[in-house]
């Protein structure tokens, strides 16, 4: 008897330490960040413990991935391994932290379902089973999400960019378009000095005509006083200067950048995303952490992130140019840190395809791959574009073939000289409506390549870059601009550090910006014919005739416009100086023909913006 009292005493301390045990084990998955709508909501699992070189590779022989469900919406969500959880501060390079990170699109509750799967190359193979990683695999939870508290510029306050589907950018929380108005250069903005592991590989080109970084880092010291007390930083005070900068561009009306996230063999030679400049298959923890600190700010800042994957001289670095295991990785990887982002482009390439000068490149099936693979792994709608050669020869070579392809949302353009910009838009959103695929497109490097847009120091006023390819862009249905800087003029674009240096070019792009998004642009189209100002003037007209906004760069010459019957109010907008829209000496005409507009109030040879509004 004695016996088993002591056999059931010992089963229930037994059972009482495992009870009081299990109480305090942590539990596999954590929800964390604010449960708001739009706002990045990780999940932080506690998996395999192992190290970006570790034997078993953690970035290709690991498969985590999420699914987030509520009502009818399903996403399905890459995720990554993040080291000690904390790689940006303490830039470990081995830990037992992996990550999902997901933007909830409505209010209220959302499950989720882990799926952690391991086996060899199980990353890029979506219909392989592997072996499951315990005790992550199958884990299941759920989360609440109110409305988000956000305002002004920060997207968070209006939800996802997406490709709107009649040729412009559109949020999708408020449904109000974005127009772009952003930077071209730096195009290597992420070779900055205080990101781990960033050097500059070599400090010479591969090829004539190009800016020759030399071997300093940027630094953007000019921007230093731009950082604010509250602003983020990495690893004890790190990055004040670059989050300064975007600091500066957001409080000037910037709303876009363009940059390379990958230029291993190309022009700055800077940035990449990988454990070294050798690597292909394993990326940097640390750095890619220190790179999302940047993208959060410009989230915040209402700044967005244009992808640019590859440049001309190494899109064949990967695979060869197909969509094999070397490029599955890395959009994956990419897509598993920074496709949650709200503000977001994915452009396949700058310079994409071949020229006389750029002979190894990829063709219309890679391409095509590679968008293809892209909208297949993000499950955020994520925006596709192509960048463009500069001139008619390559631009018709490498697009006409791709016109009317479902995976490609637009195409950005690198236009040269400024006077063809109004055409070419137009003509690729002409041939895109044909394709049945209206395209979003947008100029986003000026020629020529040695030029682009001069400091304000060699050109104050911007009058050519304003006039023909600004508003040459708008006026032609263009969905926003990007500004390259050249490599002829000081501060130019792999080596400039101060974006003050183009200060009014910034103002006016943001006078233009600002102007014609208040405008039924959806309903628009280019009609330069209604103008009898031949060659340098614009028009885009409503296709009910409730507007028609002309563009005269000689706003004194005795211009007409091409009415229908009614009767109509006329207005004036200086683009130079922007502010409200004034009367000139003929406020009120008849439809009918062609009927005379009179002048704007000032007796200059300045150019002017004409409204006129259907009563």
């Amino acid at each position: 008897m004695k016996i088993i009292q002591i056999v059931i005493k010992s089963v229930f301390v037994s059972l009482l330490f495992l009870l009081l045990s299990c109480t305090n084990i942590k539990p596999v998955v954590n929800v964390s960040g604010e449960l708001k709508q739009w706002h990045e909501v990780t999940l932080v699992i506690d998996g395999p413990e192992t190290s970006e070189l570790a034997s078993e590779n953690p970035f290709l022989n690991y498969r985590l991935q999420a699914t987030f469900t509520k009502g009818h919406n399903s996403y399905t969500v890459p995720g990554f391994f993040a080291a000690d959880g904390d790689a940006g501060n303490t830039s470990a390079e081995k830990g037992h932290k992996w990550k999902v990170i997901f933007r909830p699109s409505e209010v209220g509750e959302w499950t989720y379902s882990i799926s952690f799967r391991k086996g060899i190359e199980i990353a890029i193979k979506s219909d392989e089973e592997g072996t499951a990683v315990s005790p992550c695999d199958r884990e299941k939870g759920s989360f609440f999400v109110t409305e988000s508290d956000k305002h002004g510029r920060d997207f968070k306050a209006h939800g996802r960019i997406i490709n709107g589907g009649k040729g412009y950018f559109k949020y999708a929380g408020n449904n109000e378009l974005f127009i772009k108005n952003g930077t071209n250069s730096p195009e290597n903005f992420l070779g900055y000095y205080e990101f781990d592991q960033t050097h500059r590989f070599i400090n010479k080109t591969l090829r004539d005509g190009e800016d020759n970084a030399d071997s300093t880092l940027h630094h953007y010291n000019p921007h230093q006083n731009d950082w604010q007390i509250g602003d983020p930083t990495w690893a004890d005070g790190k990055g004040k200067n670059i989050i300064g900068a975007i600091n500066y561009l957001s409080a000037v009306g910037v709303n876009s950048m363009y940059f390379l996230t990958l230029n291993i063999n190309g022009d700055g030679k800077d940035v990449w995303p990988y454990t070294s400049y050798e690597e292909r298959y394993r990326f940097d923890c640390s750095k890619l952490d220190q790179w999302a600190v940047v993208f959060d700010h410009m989230e915040n800042k209402g700044v967005m992130a244009h992808l640019i994957l590859q440049e001309t001289e190494n899109e064949c670095l990967l695979d060869g140019g197909d969509t094999g295991i070397q490029r599955k990785i890395y959009l994956r990887e990419l897509t598993a840190r920074f496709g949650h982002y709200l503000g977001l482009a994915w452009n396949l390439g700058e310079e994409n395809g071949a020229a006389d000068w750029s002979p190894i490149a990829q063709d219309d099936k890679q391409r095509k791959d590679m968008a293809n693979y892209i909208k297949k792994i993000n499950p955020f709608s994520p925006i596709v574009l192509l960048h463009t050669h500069s001139h008619i020869y390559e631009q018709d070579l490498h697009v006409n073939p791709i016109l009317g392809f479902n995976n490609l949302d637009g195409i950005s353009m690198q236009i040269d000289p400024p006077s063809a910009v109004n055409t070419r838009v137009d003509t690729f959103i002409r041939r895109s409506i044909k394709a049945n695929k209206r395209w979003i497109v947008t100029m986003d490097e000026l020629g020529p390549h040695w030029k682009g847009v001069m400091p304000d120091s060699f050109d104050l006023k911007h009058d050519t870059v304003r006039h023909q390819a600004l508003w040459g862009t708008l006026l032609a249905g263009g969905a926003g601009v990007e500004w390259y800087f050249g490599w002829k003029y000081p501060e130019a674009d792999l080596s400039m550090n101060n974006f003050r240096s183009r200060h009014n070019m910034w103002l006016q792009s943001t006078i233009a910006t600002d102007f014609i998004k208040k405008y039924p642009l959806e309903d628009m189209y280019a009609c330069n014919s209604m103008l009898s100002s031949k060659g340098e003037a614009y028009c885009l007209c409503h296709r009910e005739n409730k507007f028609i906004l002309g563009y005269l760069p000689y706003a004194y010459n005795a211009n007409k416009v091409k009415l229908v019957e009614g009767d109509y109010q006329v207005k004036w907008f200086n683009p130079f100086t922007g502010g409200n829209m004034v009367k000139g000496n003929i406020t009120d005409i008849k439809g009918g023909g062609m009927r005379n507009i009179g002048f704007p109030p000032k007796a200059d040879n300045q150019d002017w913006l004409v409204v006129i509004e259907k009563n």
